[in-house]
């Protein structure tokens, strides 16, 4: 919602349901606090990646960037996620090369894509984290349920939009904030998507790669071509910007909503130059355009954030 980050007055008219937000969610943090009702303890550690504000703030890049480093400190991880925008016939849903982002949603899609971890979806997180212990994985990544107290976890991590940061600071629905920020004083760390950083906040880069085919034939557009650009992600304008750093000329920009699916009808008046996607665009891409790519980023870590996660498993370890 725009009206979070240009704070118009009128938004004023919905503090008394912020506030019904606040009394409501403090209510159950306390009740899950003191066990009424239990949480779930997963057999092995959960790795929780989140945010407070609605939105994407870049948590799938961390993931992956996690399943890779974790696989290379000797761990066998998995994934779970809610599946926001899939609809699957029965959960949880165990993904294999063929689920697609109409069952599963769009990330857990892209993670599978990339990483080849097991990923199980539900919107039962302990249903998931079950099974996904039950397939072998002897860590868990829980992509975004920081909010989702019925799962116990590990290690919290929050992932901060580095420049929209929390928009006006309020809960929902006046503001886009879940959680208020004290939250971020709980966490083990916060990662912060594109800077600039706030003391205490870990940077993370998101490095783009070499262009990939979605329906693309032939050779990828190189830097200074003209091309049309498309992003159904938390923050179009973050690509949008990326592709010119590379030196794109872009003609259109089609921004949509986070996790929108790309209609036929949407792609009809582009014309000939190649369309640039998201990863995510292109894991659910409906067709209708011959000459379409997708640039994958990969995320980039400093090594301090890596000896504060290498400390934290050995606290793990060592409790056990």
């Amino acid at each position: 919602m725009r009206a979070w980050y240009r704070r118009p007055a009128w938004l004023w008219l919905l503090a008394p349901f912020s506030l019904l937000f606040a009394l409501v969610s403090g209510l159950r943090r306390r009740l899950y606090r003191y066990g009424c009702p239990a949480r779930y303890r997963a057999p092995v550690p959960v790795i929780v990646v989140g945010n407070l504000t609605v939105g994407g703030n870049g948590k799938t890049p961390l993931v992956v960037w996690l399943v890779e480093w974790l696989r290379g400190q000797g761990y066998r991880p998995g994934v779970i996620s809610r599946g926001y925008g899939g609809k699957a016939a029965a959960y949880p849903l165990v993904l294999n090369e063929t689920t697609s982002a109409a069952e599963a949603g769009d990330e857990p899609v892209l993670i599978y894509r990339r990483t080849g971890c097991p990923v199980v979806v539900g919107p039962n997180r302990r249903e998931a984290a079950a099974r996904l212990a039950a397939l072998g994985a002897d860590i868990i990544v829980s992509d975004d349920g920081l909010q989702h107290y019925a799962l116990a976890r590990d290690i919290e991590l929050v992932v901060v939009d580095g420049k929209r940061r929390f928009g006006n600071g309020f809960l929902l629905p006046m503001g886009p904030l879940r959680e208020g920020r004290w939250r971020l004083e709980t966490v083990a760390a916060v990662i912060n998507n594109g800077g600039p950083c706030a003391p205490g906040e870990y940077l993370m880069t998101l490095a783009p790669g070499p262009l990939q085919p979605v329906s693309g034939k032939g050779k990828p557009p190189k830097p200074g071509s003209r091309v049309h650009a498309l992003a159904g992600i938390g923050h179009p304008p973050r690509f949008f910007t990326t592709l010119a750093e590379q030196g794109f000329i872009l003609e259109r920009q089609l921004a949509l909503g986070d996790h929108q699916a790309v209609t036929p009808a949407q792609l009809a008046g582009l014309g000939q130059a190649p369309l640039l996607v998201t990863e995510k665009d292109a894991v659910k891409w409906p067709g209708g355009h011959d000459d379409c790519w997708y640039l994958p980023v990969d995320a980039r870590l400093p090594t301090e954030f890596e000896h504060l996660l290498l400390s934290r498993l050995k606290e793990l370890n060592h409790g056990d």
